[in-house]
Order: structure tokens, then sequence, then C-alpha cells
């Protein structure tokens, strides 16, 4: 069975997100696209949610969020428990936010990235596995209460 695999965007990221899930549709993983779904003007937190809440209720495992910068969609992905969005720049970013972060979601930024930087990043995030050990450790301490 295909590793599922949702995407999200705003205006900003909606070419970057087409040659993605065309590129990943081709490596044979089973591509949801969640939004948006033209270069029409729309509010990045509604196409952020709907990501995070695929993977915070846990129908979903991986998710790719993209935007102008990708901070917007990080700051909204990251609101939901159990989201590690990881907001990544080059491939050594996103291997080490899945090998040391366990992320779930992969946040690009479409302004500030290259289409082909993007597809060599999304593989490295896809290919790299979680480290675990004193890594899990880290992440088990982000779900103790703060007190706050």
């Amino acid at each position: 069975m295909a590793q599922r695999l949702i995407f999200g965007s705003d205006h900003a990221g909606f070419h970057l997100k087409m040659a993605l899930t065309a590129w990943a549709s081709a490596k044979g993983f089973e591509v949801e696209d969640l939004g948006c779904k033209d270069e029409n003007s729309v509010h990045y937190p509604e196409y952020g949610r709907k990501v995070a809440q695929e993977i915070a209720s846990g129908r979903a495992e991986k998710g790719v969020l993209i935007c102008g910068t990708g901070i917007g969609m990080s700051i909204t992905a990251n609101r939901f428990h159990g989201v590690r969005a990881a907001l990544c720049h080059d491939v050594k970013t996103a291997q080490l936010s899945r090998e040391h972060n366990n992320a779930n979601i992969l946040v690009l930024g479409a302004r500030v990235l290259s289409e082909s930087l993007a597809v060599e990043m999304l593989k490295a995030w896809l290919d790299t596995p979680f480290a675990g050990g004193r890594h899990q450790d880290r992440l088990e301490m982000l779900d103790q209460p703060t007190g706050l």
C-alpha cells in the first residue's frame, strides 16, 4: 500500500505545491491535496490548519505545507498537539528535521526556494528515518506540561 502524503498551500505556494505533488505521485505516493486550488489570494491559516488537523488526528502520518516563506504555515501547524512542523531551507535541515525531530510536516517557502531544491529536500525528508534514542527522550519532553 502506498504511503499517504498530504499537501497544503496558500496562493504563494500553489505552483511549487503542484510540482511537488506531481513528483510524489510519480514516485508512488498516495497524494492528497487539501488546497488551495489556484493562484487566487487565500489565507494561509486555513490550509495550514487542514493539514495539521489530519496529522494531529492520526488520519495521516506526513504532510507538506507551502507558503511564501514557510513562516506562517509553521506557526499555524505547530499550534496542534502532536504536530512537529519543520520549516526547512536546505537538504541538510530537511534530513535533520526527520532524523532528530521526527518532523511530521515539512514546511517550505516558495519565494525562497527553487523547485529543484524543494524536490531534493522532499526526497531527503521522506527518505530519512527518525533516529530515536536520545532524540525520542527530547520529543517526550515537548509533551510535558509547561506550567504556563
